[in-house]
């Protein structure tokens, strides 16, 4: 079976905006892949290393 890449944009809010990450400088996306994604449950914020239980 092929498998077939298609590229995606990926925009992030800046200042109010959405903007294309592609677009950034070298630093910012630098700065963009060390950040953290937050998951929240029941008004419970949790870090990635932390696994979401369903009730």
């Amino acid at each position: 079976m092929k498998k077939f890449i298609i590229p995606a944009e990926v925009y992030s809010r800046v200042s109010g905006y959405f903007r294309p990450v592609s677009q950034w400088n070298n630093g910012k996306k630098e700065e963009f892949s060390d950040r953290n994604i937050l998951k929240y449950a029941n008004d419970k914020i949790f870090t990635p290393d932390v696994k979401i239980k369903n009730s």
